[in-house]
């Protein structure tokens, strides 16, 4: 068994004092091997604790330490994690993942099905992969919530959607982590003629029996690219077909806000759009348990940029790069989705500056993966440079954080934020996907507050 080799060690930290240094390996806490991070936090929050280090010459030190619970020993990784990431086994019949086009760069094609992920990311996992040994650490350690990609309760038709014959015990799974007191965050992929219709009420009922431990459900429709070679061929959702998703999903949020005082389960925001619905007020969505998977970003969105719009800008003339006559212009390109909300927002923030402020909003069509993604995420660098050029873009063109990857300005197809400006000749801000963030961008206030 290979131990995690020691990358740091932080100045004037215990283990500095110590003499562990960069090299070692770490073989063992409190005399247990350490397999990730949760095996070090769990043992290095101990006040007593005990380390056995490996020396590069072959020789091991037992170290004795004895120290506050909340102080960090001072020991860092080469993964963050310490241990790699777990992927996944699947052949999931919606997987977006084999439905990217070839020559995209690497890490987009790693599929993970990772609890810790989950945990510390808030990845989905199908628990396919995982023994039971590893449910038993998820509730040693307290790893909660935990996002589960469910799809169905079904166990054949499970088996059949994931393509893997050990995906059918996930109820027995859910149940364990939920008994332990765990919180589960549960999601459905909605396949047109597989999981939905008469499938979907039975899943419904079996996951919302756990609430409220279960906290909550979201039921998405798939997403689907051109790039489906190979894959079982899918129908898209239409305005029936979604329609009738969300007349069952608000059937179950009755039934179950009398139950357990919970809604428990949502729809996602592109669900009401297909059914040309309006999106519910954001009080709706409670707590907003799974706002990441597009379940209440718009109704998000808009709450706060109301609330902001209220309390946040006095009338008058907005900050920022002014335009023709003192007039700041600026653009938003977004998803086709997002949009019209977007546009509607930009209308009552226009008219609230007196004529000051002129918002151009760009709906731009995903071409990169085809017609039937339309969220703003997934838009790439060649769908804004096929679609911008002669648009007015004003002084400065905002995009959402959202169309790049986490904590870079570089897109889903390498495009970054430099490219853009260079060949659209106007700066790119990048905003952060809310309301607030969207309110001081627009009108040039970011550094108001």
């Amino acid at each position: 068994m290979s131990h995690p080799v020691i990358t740091q060690v932080q100045d004037g930290s215990i283990a500095a004092e110590l003499g562990i240094g960069p090299g070692d390996s770490l073989i063992a806490m409190n005399g247990e091997a350490v397999c990730d991070l949760f095996d070090y936090r769990f043992h290095a929050a101990d006040a007593e604790l005990t380390l056995r280090i490996g020396k590069p010459d072959g020789t091991e030190w037992e170290l004795s330490i004895e120290k506050d619970e909340a102080e960090d020993i001072g020991l860092e990784f080469e993964n963050p994690l310490i241990d790699l990431e777990h992927g996944c086994t699947n052949q999931c019949v919606f997987c977006f993942i084999d439905q990217l086009p070839k020559g995209m760069r690497d890490t987009l094609y790693f599929k993970d099905d990772d609890a810790r992920l989950s945990f510390l990311y808030g990845n989905y996992i199908t628990m396919t992969n995982m023994k039971d040994a590893e449910i038993d650490r998820i509730i040693r350690y307290r790893m909660s919530p935990i996002n589960v990609s469910v799809h169905t309760t079904n166990p054949e038709l499970r088996i059949r959607m994931l393509g893997n014959r050990f995906a059918g015990n996930i109820l027995s799974r859910i149940r364990r982590l939920v008994d332990a007191g765990i919180s589960v965050n549960a999601q459905i992929v909605l396949c047109r003629g597989w999981n939905d219709g008469v499938e979907l009420e039975p899943t419904l009922k079996d996951l919302s029996a756990m609430a409220p431990v279960l906290h909550s459900i979201s039921v998405v429709p798939i997403g689907l690219t051109r790039y489906r070679a190979n894959l079982p061929a899918m129908r898209a959702y239409d305005a029936d077909s979604a329609d009738e998703i969300i007349r069952t999903v608000e059937t179950w949020q009755k039934r179950l806000l009398e139950e357990v005082g919970s809604r428990t389960v949502y729809a996602a925001d592109e669900l009401y759009l297909l059914a040309s619905r309006e999106i519910p007020d954001a009080m709706l969505y409670e707590d907003f348990p799974q706002i990441e998977n597009g379940v209440g970003m718009i109704a998000s969105l808009r709450e706060d940029f109301m609330g902001e719009m209220t309390t946040g800008q006095p009338d008058g003339e907005p900050d920022g790069a002014q335009g023709p006559e003192g007039t700041r212009v600026v653009s938003v390109a977004t998803g086709v989705s997002a949009a019209p909300e977007i546009r509607r927002l930009a209308d009552i923030l226009q008219a609230k500056t007196a004529g000051t402020l002129r918002i151009h909003v760009h709906a731009v069509p995903n071409l990169f993966f085809g017609g039937h993604v339309n969220v703003t995420g997934l838009l790439t660098g060649s769908d804004l440079l096929g679609f911008l050029p002669g648009k007015v873009l004003g002084e400065r063109l905002l995009l959402c954080r959202s169309m790049f990857r986490a904590g870079t300005e570089v897109m889903l197809d390498d495009v970054t934020r430099l490219d853009l400006e260079m060949k659209l000749g106007v700066p790119v801000e990048i905003v952060d996907p809310d309301g607030v963030s969207l309110f001081h961008a627009l009108l040039g206030m970011e550094n108001l507050f």
